[in-house]
């Protein structure tokens, strides 16, 4: 957890906007109205599945999806990079037909998946969808972003599959489902509140990115890439005896010898990728060993 974090206190909630990545913290009651994610967007206070509305009347406003990531039979997962979220449904158990499940989450996804592929006035039925994430302390709660149903590099059959998952020997289907999460940073109170007053692109405050999904299926996701980090000499040590063993007899059989550990690097990493090219080590000279990669390694 980063010192440097914006974190919102419980009693804040109610009116504060949903920051990417901002921790909101839960109560300290002991009891279920510690849930911070009631207090945000007034959802419900369990469940992954969480919306303002009825999925079997199709009347949903606003939906949350909450992830905890510690499902190891359904790994939720937010690819940063790309912007796009895996999420499973809720049918988990055998003995249920796909869409007959207590919250509904099934059907919802179904729902909100064929809309995504039809006209502007079918996606503007969808309602907005907020992805939470399981922090720390307690029932903290970490806001990942604004999501819309799909993905510009995804076709309708990997947007939402059911899959055939087994327990006990006994079979059943689950939704796997991929969203796009989207360059929204902040998502503003006051749209919330046009949301579920029914008027969710009406507003100067609806985000432009999801006015633009909704009225041409446009995508404009939040990508992150990586920053480069350069590794300290103490992490790039071994961390298990036996592997400090073979470093140290590597060193010791080449320490007159640097040249030939070049030839001895260029091995290693030959097993550990394959398809690497021509590689050129240098002569021996003075300086010692360095390597020096040809155009195509």
């Amino acid at each position: 957890m980063s010192n440097n974090e914006r974190t919102i206190c419980f009693e804040d909630l109610p009116t504060a906007d949903l920051i990417v990545d901002a921790r909101y913290l839960g109560g300290t009651a002991g009891t279920m109205r510690d849930d911070p994610i009631a207090q945000l967007v007034d959802v419900g206070n369990q469940g992954g599945f969480r919306y303002k509305g009825s999925p079997r009347q199709g009347t949903v406003k606003l939906a949350v999806l909450y992830t905890s990531r510690a499902e190891v039979d359904w790994p939720d997962a937010l690819d940063v990079q790309t912007g796009v979220l895996t999420y499973y449904g809720d049918n988990r158990t055998p003995g249920r037909d796909l869409h007959d499940t207590h919250r509904g989450g099934n059907l919802l996804l179904r729902e909100v998946f064929a809309a995504a592929h039809g006209t502007s006035a079918d996606r503007q039925k969808v309602p907005p969808f907020l992805l939470f994430e399981k922090a720390a302390p307690g029932r903290a709660v970490r806001f990942r972003g604004l999501l819309a149903p799909g993905a510009s590099t995804l076709s309708a059959d990997d947007e939402l599959a059911a899959i055939w998952r087994s327990r006990e020997g006994q079979r059943f289907q689950n939704y796997r489902a991929r969203f796009t999460v989207l360059d929204v940073p902040t998502v503003p109170r006051s749209w919330l509140r046009s949301v579920l007053a029914g008027e969710p692109t009406t507003t100067d405050q609806c985000p432009a990115a999801w006015k633009d999904w909704v009225e041409s299926r446009a995508y404009s996701p939040l990508v992150a890439p990586t920053t480069a980090v350069v590794r300290s000499k103490m992490q790039q040590q071994p961390t298990d005896e036996a592997g400090r063993d073979i470093l140290e007899s590597i060193h010791q059989y080449f320490a007159g010898w640097p040249q030939g550990f070049e030839e001895c690097a260029v091995a290693i990493w030959r097993m550990i990728a394959p398809s690497t090219g021509r590689c050129d080590v240098t002569r021996p000279s003075r300086d010692g060993a360095a390597m020096q990669w040809g155009s195509t390694c």
